[in-house]
């Protein structure tokens, strides 16, 4: 038996007789709260959890800070209450200066409901479909480009592969976009942001951004570079003869209107670009280069996988049980919230209305009750299961639910197939990779560094 239940906990808005019981705090100044939640959250987290309990407030990450939970009840109570009472914290997260204020990330109440309308079918059915054979044809591409018996980063390749998918799905570019092309400027100046935010002043200045809803200092100037590179896409395509015939989602955007009658500003258009180009590549790459990072460091899934991979026993249910390991066991997202319209019971504590309720998809994901030995990568405890929607959460829930979280699971099944068909693989160290947290991401500090000893 691999998967329990959590004991019951009650959850959702507190009766009108209830007073307010605060959870534990951090006793930690709250610069200093901040530095290290934005730089060290699993130790940040899990020594707050052993202190503290499964519910405690801290003063970082959020305006006026959180109250944070890891148990499921608490999260079910936050997924299907009614999002008018809880709007989602992304709208006040350090990814709302990046992605701004139309984003379908950051809006809440109709605007949201109206953008995952228009967007949703571009990420399910016949359109997972269309994307699946042009999956195949880049990664087998990609892994034929990697060197045998050199160590490399992972996770940029992974991007390599994940960014030829988005520009297809929303641009309609299959392949590289002509040279020249704004589109093809649009991908340097993604990748080029990519990269520099993975250096140290790029965490100073998302400290220095804390808080703020647009950017300022060396952050302003990376958006800055982004936003000259998407108007100049946006331009482009506006111009286009053949705009009504196409069926890419940037297409789509610009002939949409608003409830009003009104096409979609130059603003919007540019929000739910960058935000679909942003999210939609880098965070499936590296839960890819977090899976394989994790697979090559343990022998025993690693072999399974590759044996039922290439005899055809249990292919499928194996890849799919590494897939749900490798997301629970490393999320590329550590932690979500909402901003609570009413008090919220949480377990045994009633917090006020108007509090931030953080999510922590890592204590959740490491609960020993849902998951035993939580800290051993073993994707044999979700054979013959499901995940459950409260107790594995890497796409979030409820009507925030990540748009491309089915294309997502598509793009890995293909990867992580033909990686552990075609290549024999080892770590370049046999110590794990530490996490590394950027903006709202955690990857792997070292992008996954793997060495390739033979293909096929």
């Amino acid at each position: 038996m691999y998967l329990a239940e959590a004991p019951a906990s009650p959850a959702g808005p507190a009766g009108a007789d209830e007073a307010v019981v605060e959870p534990p705090a951090i006793a930690m100044p709250g610069w200093l709260q901040t530095v290290r939640f934005s730089q060290r959250q699993i130790q940040f987290v899990f020594g707050a959890r052993r202190e503290l309990g499964e519910v405690f407030g801290m003063r970082a990450g959020i305006r006026g800070g959180a109250f944070v939970t890891c148990h499921p009840d608490h999260v079910r109570s936050l997924f299907t209450a009614d999002p008018e009472q809880v709007p989602t914290l992304t709208a006040e997260s350090p990814l709302r200066p990046i992605v701004g204020p139309a984003s379908v990330l950051t809006t809440n109440g109709p605007a949201h409901l109206r953008q995952r309308k228009l967007l949703l079918p571009c990420f399910h059915g016949e359109a997972i479909g269309r994307y699946s054979e042009m999956i195949e044809r880049a990664t087998e591409a990609e892994i034929e480009r990697w060197p045998i018996g050199r160590p490399f980063a992972l996770a940029p390749r992974m991007q390599a592969i994940t960014l030829q998918v988005i520009m297809a799905g929303v641009f309609g570019i299959e392949g590289r976009p002509p040279a020249g092309s704004a589109e093809e400027k649009l991908v340097r100046a993604i990748r080029q942001l990519t990269a520099a935010s993975t250096s140290p002043m790029a965490k100073i200045a998302e400290i220095a951004n804390h808080g703020r809803p647009e950017p300022v200092g060396l952050m302003r100037r990376g958006v800055q570079m982004m936003d000259r590179a998407v108007y100049r896409a946006i331009r482009a395509r506006r111009e286009a003869t053949d705009l009504a015939e196409r069926t890419d989602i940037f297409s789509l955007l610009l002939q949409s209107q608003t409830e009003a009658g009104d096409a979609l500003s130059e603003l919007e258009l540019r929000d739910e670009l960058l935000t679909l180009l942003l999210a939609g590549f880098e965070t499936t790459a590296n839960s890819l280069a977090w899976t394989w990072e994790r697979l090559v460091r343990t022998p025993e899934a690693h072999e399974q996988l590759c044996h039922s991979v290439r005899s055809g026993e249990q292919a499928d249910e194996h890849v799919e049980a590494t897939i749900l390991e490798g997301m629970r066991s490393r999320p590329v997202i550590p932690i979500i919230g909402r901003r609570v319209g009413a008090r919220w019971r949480l377990g045994e504590y009633v917090v006020p209305a108007g509090s931030a309720i953080s999510a922590s998809i890592l204590l959740v994901h490491h609960r020993e009750d849902l998951y035993p030995e939580p800290f051993e990568f073993m994707p044999k405890r979700w054979l013959g299961r499901k995940p459950g929607s409260y107790e594995w959460i890497p796409f979030g829930g409820g009507t925030r639910r990540c748009l491309g979280a089915t294309l997502a699971m598509a793009e890995q099944r293909v990867v992580l197939s033909a990686m552990a068909r075609r290549l024999d693989m080892g770590a370049e160290r046999p110590e794990a990779e530490r996490a590394q947290h950027r903006n709202v991401t955690m990857i792997p500090a070292r992008g996954a560094r793997v060495i390739v000893h033979g293909r096929s």
